[in-house]
């Protein structure tokens, strides 16, 4: 972590240069690495060292959900819960500690929000209760499960997960790897309840998508925890050839400048209310069952049947249709299985955005009408 700022070259941006509210966050202290998995990895090995250079030798797990996606490589995938995408390396994966993740469409309680006064959230506090003391963190991608199908948490979701790991004593680790630099609409999507994990991941929108550079941030605390005479063998060994690589470094910078210079999250305002204005006419489609947005992620679920939610046959590929309708049309779009995908870059024209819309919903209406 940033323990000696004299061994950095001078183009890595600090804590500060990461807007995590400009300084004003806890999460002070930076590791640098390349992608979004390897951020989640370093993510898992503070958190696990954390707690072992403590004295709890017994908090080795962590408590993750389905429907997750953390990225590819080993350690990551271990977080995952997606069958489809991770069943098959499972023999060479750890064992973590599961639980369900809202998906509020198809509630896995048969309930509905809010009257259900989000009752997904009994169940981690049952499951903390029973095996908090073996619990290292908890790890959670705030707001939108992307790769799931663009899951939307039900307000209050996160605050209560905060509040949860708090009163166990459990870090919590938010990949913000997705959701991160004004996807949902804010900066950081646990912003849009006020949370401040131990340790957050991010990478994809920090350079813009330019060069590959991802970030772990975390706490003093919790980098306190590293710092001992070195006969005790505190030290945090880990590292990457391309660490804080000073291209992708000075990228990240002049991304971080443009952001704040040209006002981006401001100008998103508009574009955002524009997607959930002409997302209410795809609900007039037969075969729309939900659709989910937060800022610009969008997933528009298709179903057999609206009035039973069944879905399409995995045979019919009907997110596939789909997208060959659409590239017929001049856009190129995302099918995650039934769920088409919409993830607008943030600088998108207002008229390009109309005809990307446009286009989805000719592109839905002939593929399943």
């Amino acid at each position: 972590m940033n323990a000696k700022p004299s061994l950095r070259h001078g183009d890595s941006p600090d804590s500060t240069a990461l807007p995590v509210n400009l300084g004003q966050s806890p999460l002070c202290k930076v590791f640098y690495s390349d992608s979004g998995s390897t951020s989640v990895e370093i993510a898992l090995k503070i958190a696990f060292q954390y707690w072992q250079n403590k004295g709890y030798k017994s908090k080795t797990r962590f408590l993750t959900f389905k429907n997750a996606y953390h990225g590819d490589t080993i350690g990551s995938v271990s977080l995952g819960g997606m069958d489809l995408f991770h069943e098959i390396y499972r023999p060479l994966l750890f064992q973590t500690i599961q639980v369900n993740s809202p998906y509020c469409y198809h509630c896995h309680l048969g309930m509905e929000y809010p009257a259900c006064k989000i009752a997904c959230l009994k169940e981690v506090e049952d499951t903390l209760k029973k095996q908090h003391k073996e619990v290292a963190a908890l790890v959670i991608e705030p707001l939108v499960q992307g790769a799931a199908g663009m899951l939307v948490q039900p307000e209050g979701f996160l605050t209560g997960l905060r509040k949860l790991c708090n009163k166990y004593k459990v870090l919590m680790i938010a990949d913000e790897v997705a959701t991160g630099f004004g996807r949902t609409g804010k900066l950081f999507a646990c912003e849009h309840e006020g949370v401040t994990p131990d340790i957050l991941c991010v990478a994809k929108g920090i350079t813009g998508g330019y060069l590959p550079l991802a970030a772990t941030l975390t706490t003093e605390e919790i980098y306190n925890a590293f710092l001992a005479e070195y006969k005790e063998f505190k030290t945090f060994f880990h590292g990457h050839t391309y660490t804080g690589n000073p291209l992708a470094c000075a990228a990240a910078i002049a991304n971080l400048e443009l952001f704040e210079k040209e006002e981006t999250l401001k100008r998103l305002m508009p574009k955002i209310s524009l997607i959930e204005k002409e997302l209410k006419k795809f609900q007039e489609l037969s075969h729309i069952g939900d659709i989910r947005q937060k800022g610009l992620m969008i997933g528009i679920e298709m179903v057999k049947d609206k009035k039973t939610k069944a879905p399409y046959p995995v045979e019919k590929r009907m997110g596939h249709k789909v997208i060959l309708e659409a590239r017929r049309r001049g856009a190129i779009l995302r099918p995650l299985g039934n769920v088409v995908v919409l993830m607008p870059h943030l600088s998108i024209k207002e008229t390009d955005l109309n005809r990307l819309l446009k286009i989805t919903y000719e592109s839905i209406r002939t593929a399943t009408e």
